[in-house]
């Protein structure tokens, strides 16, 4: 199930409603699986979702069923998301997948840093 909505942060978009993705404001090239796949990763952002919930809800599979298909899918999503493909699908071995939120790199200000740039 896709949620309603939109998933946003600062280098991707994920319009549930209208089936699009948005990586650096460009349209991805998604295939109905692949779109189904993110959106419902993007949709549960944060949370771990398990394996077989995404075999069962994405392709219809039974939990009994072995497949790579999912595998590839996800490396397909991580090779389309260029440079942010790691950061944002995770994988959780031998459970799922988690859909990562973007996090920018923190700037670190250190006082003393200040004060030796200054000397």
């Amino acid at each position: 199930m896709i949620p309603q909505g939109a998933y946003r942060d600062e280098h991707f978009i994920v319009d549930f409603e209208h089936q699009r993705a948005y990586l650096d404001n460009k349209a991805m090239v998604l295939t109905r699986k692949e779109f189904e796949l993110l959106a419902t990763l993007a949709g549960n952002a944060g949370d771990i979702v398990p394996r077989d919930i995404l075999l069962q809800n994405i392709w219809g599979y039974s939990p009994e069923i072995r497949t790579r298909t999912m595998d590839v899918h996800i490396r397909r999503l991580r090779k389309k998301l260029a440079g942010y493909g790691e950061s944002y699908i995770e994988t959780i071995f031998g459970v799922g997948y988690r859909f990562q939120p973007y996090r920018a790199p923190r700037q670190i200000s250190s006082p003393l840093y200040a004060l030796a740039s200054v000397a």
